[in-house]
């Protein structure tokens, strides 16, 4: 007996339909066998499939079963095939009575042995791919249902086990309205998204107010950020209270994010969609493949992970200098390839680059009080290990001084009174997200852009007039810091971003020239 069961493949963000065809035969040896180009992971399946149907009540068939995964020219890979192969085989046996042996809806989970469904990584792809199909309804584990539940105009039936599927499955006379199951009620996005609950707020960062405004307006437009100075200056405290002043996820941002996170198996347990920002923070000793995404199945890496959120590369210079060239066409493309013998797949990349360095080994090039130690060479050398490409593509240099001990010990009362009138981040995060704003009704026609940084020449054109002045200004900034074509158009889109914080909509030249100030050259 053949029956026909339909579940998802995914490949990097995309997904296709697969038919999971399982035939019983009568005749022949017993065997079990799977084929359509499948992984170990797939092979592997046939133990806990046959496992989860003893161990679920049902009598496993003792004959001959083939399951074909089609089409078959593309690899499966994971454990996600169990459910609808399990399905199959009950469906084909006969096990559970079902009028056609081809039911509608996907199916898509890992089994346990006890006949449990697990929670499976891609499950908000499957709900994607059912909507974009005219599927109406999809058999998810109940882990991992809430992804999916997001999907307007879908059926989202959350499974706990292969026995409760089975008994919804079946059409025999006398079963008990109980046994069916109910589709989870659609979650609107709205209600899922949060503000950040900052671990370090602004307020707490003493002095430092050009690096504060800086990363002011760099949450605000998305613009590259290094922060340079000598250790202690409270350059990674500020990368720490970064996250308390962005912005939160526009509904369409938190679906590409959440993509990213189910494919990656990052996915918490019940969790509809990423709630928050990105901020990712890799330690130097992370690799290319750690950082750009790879692996026999393309998976996405840290610069996929940061994606429309932060990618914090703490001590930039102690990074290989080969695996911080490979941030160069991600951070000009906002996307990433990547290509290995088992497949193809692209991940969107596009993240904004906050980092952190010292101006020499020792770090105290520079400093008021202390005397550097570092030859010529040496701080040539560690110069040597950011290259100019990554520098260009930075928008904001800004150099952090130390901070005056006598200001971090003071007790007295007028200071703490000066602690308190400190900025929050509540406060900065609500220029933010006013700038954010006007950003979103800027770019509502362009898909895929929501921040300036994002812009391309085109759309500097259009939404970054100028005036005579303007641009007589920035010939001159040119000449001074001699700006390469890429240099020019990101002080120009930093400008627009300080504009938008100022609530106007004409780049005026204290716009420019604050923008033009952060091209100093602070390495």
């Amino acid at each position: 007996m053949l029956a026909r069961v339909k579940s998802v493949a995914t490949v990097g963000l995309e997904s296709q339909e697969v038919l999971v065809e399982v035939d019983v035969a009568s005749k022949g040896f017993p065997a079990f066998e799977i084929v359509g180009l499948p992984d170990k992971a797939v092979g592997e399946s046939r133990a806990r499939v046959k496992k989860a149907i003893e161990n679920s009540g049902y009598k496993f068939p003792d004959k001959r079963i083939t399951v074909n995964l089609a089409p078959a020219g593309v690899r499966k890979v994971g454990s996600n095939y169990d459910l609808p192969i399990a399905v199959g085989i009950l469906l084909a046996s006969e096990v559970i009575g079902v009028e056609k042996k081809e039911i509608e809806g996907y199916y898509y989970g890992e089994l346990g042995l006890s006949g449990a469904v697990k929670h499976s990584r891609g499950v908000l792809l499957v709900g994607m791919l059912a909507k974009d199909n005219g599927i109406k309804e999809i058999f998810v584990p109940v882990e991992s249902s809430s992804e999916a539940a997001v999907i307007e105009g879908v059926s989202v039936y959350a499974v706990r086990t292969l026995g409760q599927l089975g008994d919804h499955l079946s059409v025999q006379v006398g079963l008990a309205n109980n046994k069916l199951m109910k589709p989870l009620s659609t979650i609107p996005i709205t209600d899922v998204t949060r503000e950040v609950e900052p671990v370090v707020d602004m307020r707490e960062v003493i002095g430092q107010e050009l690096a504060k405004r800086a990363a002011e307006i760099s949450a605000a437009g998305g613009h590259n950020l290094i922060l340079v100075g000598p250790p202690g200056a409270g350059k990674t405290m500020i990368a720490k209270a970064f996250p308390s002043i962005l912005p939160p996820l526009l509904p369409e941002e938190a679906l590409e994010v959440t993509k990213i996170y189910s494919v990656s198996g990052m996915m918490p347990a019940g969790q509809a969609l990423v709630r928050r920002r990105p901020f990712r923070s890799p330690h130097h000793t992370t690799s290319r493949a750690g950082l750009i995404g790879g692996g026999s199945n393309p998976m996405p890496g840290e610069i996929s992970l940061a994606h429309l959120g932060v990618l914090f590369l703490d001590e930039l210079p102690e990074f290989p200098r080969s695996t911080l060239e490979v941030l160069r066409q991600p951070m000009e493309d906002g996307v990433v390839q990547i290509t290995r013998v088992a497949g193809k797949a692209e991940y969107p990349a596009s993240f904004l680059l906050l980092a952190s360095a010292n101006p020499c080994p020792c770090g105290f090039l520079n400093h008021p009080y202390k005397e550097c130690r570092c030859g010529e060479r040496a701080i040539e050398k560690y110069r040597k290990r950011i290259s100019g490409p990554i520098l260009d593509r930075i928008d904001l240099h800004v150099w952090v001084d130390p901070v005056e001990v006598n200001k971090l010990t003071s007790q007295d009362n007028s200071k703490q009174d000066k602690v308190e009138s400190r900025e929050s981040s509540k406060m900065i995060r609500e220029r933010v997200e006013k700038a954010r704003k006007m950003q979103e009704a800027r770019f509502a026609e362009h898909n895929g852009i929501y921040s300036n940084s994002q812009m391309g020449n085109r759309l500097v054109k259009k939404y970054c007039k100028l005036s005579s002045d303007v641009r007589e200004f920035l010939t001159t900034a040119n000449t001074k810091y001699n700006l390469s074509a890429r240099a020019y158009y990101k002080v120009i889109k930093v400008a627009r971003t300080i504009a938008d914080l100022a609530g106007v909509d004409e780049i005026g030249l204290e716009h420019v020239a604050e923008a033009v100030q952060y091209r100093e050259d602070v390495w």
